[in-house]
């Protein structure tokens, strides 16, 4: 019988491999001020926002030091990262981003924000590369927020912090975000957010909203309308990443493949058609997963098996799960040394065109 809770072995000192972690949080500190600005004021209606930053902003001990590290871009974080074997962050705009706002005030705040992302990077371009927010429900403009990003600013992908004040991007309207993604060959990391007000009710009174289980609903529910939206067949090049091994999809990959070749066979749902390929395809063909969150070697091995070894990346989700002991439990994995190598470093080079 597998350990509960095994224990995590020391992290090898001297790998075969860079550890390139991939889901790692950052905050400019204006948005800071505007989330504490909302949190007093209670302006939108968000309560898995309300309930998760409004810890967050806080005065505990555990609140200050995330505010600490998740605004850091120089010695903070670099000295996290010695202290952990992180040798490169893929840095990205912390859930909810930009999207708590209206479409113009988002828009400025994202480029305003991947400015500085890009001049931190700058400054440690050995240690970190970054990825390009934008306002959703700004499509032309969130198109071209990416292409700016990514064409003069280097940074290697877009971050789409899920939901936004409850739009899901499956409707067509929103879709010019992914075709400059195709266009540009970069990746759309799809991070959680707190479930929308529509659907979060039943998570809040047991604080099930948030990492414990809301956010895997919530992104691979998302995840899931993208995939039956047909996005896939107008961009088949586009690759989407989850984190979290992929918010469990991966585990109900057979589930979701024979369920939905079913359905969208009939006329049972107006809003479900058939697509080109099987779900089961484009869960193994348009997504990357990380270990974000998960220190433990089972789901990895289980993400690498059934999706493959060249589909599986590291991420440590840092600052929101900062557990520096789960890199040795990683580097222990009963594994070949190459798929190792791929997990750490060499997947994350190629997904993110790191030289």
């Amino acid at each position: 019988m597998t350990e509960r809770y095994p224990a995590m072995p020391p992290r090898n000192p001297s790998p075969p491999y860079k550890r390139i972690a991939t889901e790692e949080a950052w905050l400019p500190p204006e948005i800071m001020d505007l989330y504490i600005k909302e949190i007093q004021e209670k302006n939108i209606n968000e309560p898995g926002f309300n309930q998760l930053w409004g810890f967050f902003t806080g005065d505990s001990e555990l609140a200050r030091n995330h505010r600490r590290r998740i605004q850091s871009l120089g010695d903070d974080r670099i000295a996290d990262m010695d202290g952990s074997g992180i040798d490169m962050q893929v840095l990205s705009l912390s859930s909810p981003g930009v999207q708590l706002f209206d479409p113009a005030t988002a828009t400025a705040l994202a480029a305003s924000a991947n400015d500085q992302l890009a001049e931190g990077i700058a400054k440690h371009p050995d240690r970190y590369v970054g990825l390009a927010a934008f306002s959703p429900l700004d499509p032309d403009n969130a198109a071209k927020e990416l292409e700016r990003g990514v064409s003069k600013l280097g940074l290697r992908g877009g971050i789409l912090n899920s939901h936004t004040l409850g739009t899901y991007l499956d409707d067509e309207k929103y879709w010019p975000v992914f075709e400059a993604a195709e266009a540009l060959d970069v990746p759309i990391y799809l991070h959680p957010n707190t479930p929308s007000p529509q659907m979060i009710e039943p998570f809040l009174n047991r604080a099930l909203d948030a990492a414990v289980y809301g956010f895997a609903c919530e992104t691979g529910l998302h995840a899931l309308r993208l995939l039956v939206s047909g996005l896939f067949d107008r961009f088949p090049k586009l690759q989407i990443i989850l984190g979290h091994c992929g918010e469990a999809l991966p585990y109900w990959l057979y589930r979701v493949d024979f369920m939905h070749t079913r359905i969208s066979s009939t006329d049972r749902h107006p809003n479900v058609r058939p697509l080109k390929r099987r779900a089961w395809d484009y869960l193994c063909d348009n997504f990357y997963y990380t270990s974000s969150g998960v220190g433990w070697a089972p789901p990895v091995k289980f993400v690498q098996d059934v999706v493959g070894v060249d589909r599986m990346l590291y991420a440590m989700d840092y600052p929101w799960q900062f557990v520096p002991e789960e890199v040795g439990a990683l580097d222990a994995m009963d594994i070949t040394e190459d798929a190792k190598k791929a997990f750490f470093e060499d997947n994350a080079r190629k997904l993110f065109k790191i030289a």
